[in-house]
This record gives structure tokens, sequence and C-alpha cells, in this order.
């Protein structure tokens, strides 16, 4: 039987003993974890508000994305729930505690321009 760290195992590793160190394992989960809440904290796009993007032909780059994060990381620090987040010629209903864009529009574009179920308003 093969042995890791000096436990018998019913099989043979694929790797040395050398890679199971204790400080290889553990530098392995903080860099996981720290990735993990990285991804966490960045905003999503729920498959409406994706859909929506296509349809309505919404183009967002790398900078657009950060002003709309930048914009729920203000309204999270404020207690926002559900907020609308404008920026120039884009709407976006954005859930906060989610972190999750719901959907997205041109500004103009809807003929009553009327948002419900909304309790702030952040300018990004």
């Amino acid at each position: 039987m093969s042995e890791i760290n000096g436990v018998k195992v019913p099989f043979i590793p694929i790797v040395t003993n050398n890679d199971y160190a204790p400080g290889k394992v553990k530098n392995s989960l903080e860099n996981f974890d720290s990735i993990f809440k990285e991804e966490l904290e960045k905003v999503k796009f729920s498959n409406h508000a994706l859909k929506r993007l296509e349809s309505r032909n919404i183009q967002l780059d790398d900078f657009e994305l950060n002003k709309i994060e930048s914009a729920v990381n203000r309204a999270e620090l404020k207690g926002s729930k559900d907020s609308l987040v404008m920026m120039r010629d884009k709407a976006f209903i954005v859930n906060i505690p989610n972190r999750t864009v719901i959907t997205a529009m041109q500004v103009g574009e809807e003929q009553d321009n009327v948002f419900t179920n909304i309790d702030s308003v952040v300018f990004a």
C-alpha cells in the first residue's frame, strides 16, 4: 500500500509526497479562497439582463463594467436593495444584495420610462 502523510492509501498517488507539503496545500487553499471571494464580489448579469443586452444591442466595455460595480458598491453602503443605476445613455436595474443586474435598457428607449420596485437611484 502507498502512503501519503503517514496514512496508508489503497491506491497509487499520481503525485509525489512533496506535492502534499502542508505549506503548499495551505497556500493553494488561500489562493482559492481569495479568488473565490473576488469572483463573488463582482457584479453578475441575470439571464434576463443578458437577453436584454443582446436584443437591445447594448455593449459594455471594462470601463463601464467598473462604473456599474462602483455604483453597486455605493448603493450597498447606503443599504439599498434594488437600485436603478443610470449611466449616460444606459439604465440598469440591479439587485444590490445579490450584486446582480436584473435588466438593462437604453435611456429613452422605453415609452413610459417608469421604473417601479426600486429604492434608490445611483448615477454612475
